[in-house]
């Protein structure tokens, strides 16, 4: 069993949930936690589009407060956008109307923006329950087939990339995260990431019309 990849049991105990986009053609589904924070994102759009890709951001509210002109940025390069509460807050030990009341939250700060409201939807930390995933039947919750572990201090960022390029296939739903405390590993992987599978004759997608 690879380490990266989401165990198939929780698949199965959440079928509602979006995991993995299972296809025959050499597609992957990048996808962007926690942002948008300045230099982060701003990297990463620069490797995406360096590659022709696209991608998903899974945006918490307040980053889009504090930095709308990054949040542009990613709207202006195509990419697809979901809500990941507005203060990242844990389903599990949250209770149920302040958590559908973050996930709203999020969506008056678009309004005050005058951007759309996404259908997409991540729990950060891929905590949920099954009242929160009740509660949000109108939006498709997506979690993920790889995870990279970007953000974790221990383990190298060698073992990251190793680790996660044997876990992703296709129509893999990959986690990375534009934010400060995975960006060192994030910028050594992603591009190398990138690069692995466009010479493999993969193509990078957002979800937007897939999940």
């Amino acid at each position: 069993m690879n380490f990266y990849r989401t165990p198939q049991i929780l698949t199965w105990l959440y079928p509602s949930l979006v995991w993995r986009i299972p296809s025959a053609e050499k597609i992957i589904y990048l996808t962007f936690d926690d942002g948008p924070v300045p230099g982060s994102t701003e990297f990463v759009l620069d490797v995406l589009k360096s590659f022709n890709a696209k991608a998903t951001f899974f945006c918490i509210g307040d980053n889009i407060r504090k930095h709308p002109e990054v949040f542009q940025k990613v709207m202006e390069a195509g990419h697809a956008i979901g809500n990941h509460t507005f203060n990242h807050l844990k389903g599990w030990s949250t209770p149920l109307d302040k958590y559908v009341e973050n996930v709203n939250q999020f969506n008056e700060q678009l309004s005050s923006i005058n951007c759309q409201w996404p259908t997409l939807f991540r729990p950060p930390y891929g905590r949920i329950t099954r009242a929160q995933i009740s509660a949000l039947k109108n939006y498709k919750i997506v979690m993920w087939d790889v995870l990279t572990y970007d953000y974790q201090r221990t383990g190298s960022k060698e073992a990251c990339l190793t680790g996660s390029i044997a876990a992703t296939r296709p129509g893999s739903i990959v986690v990375f995260h534009d934010s400060i405390k995975a960006q060192k590993k994030m910028q050594y992987v992603l591009p190398k990431h990138l690069e692995h599978f466009s010479k493999d004759g993969y193509e990078f997608h957002s979800l937007t019309n897939h999940a």
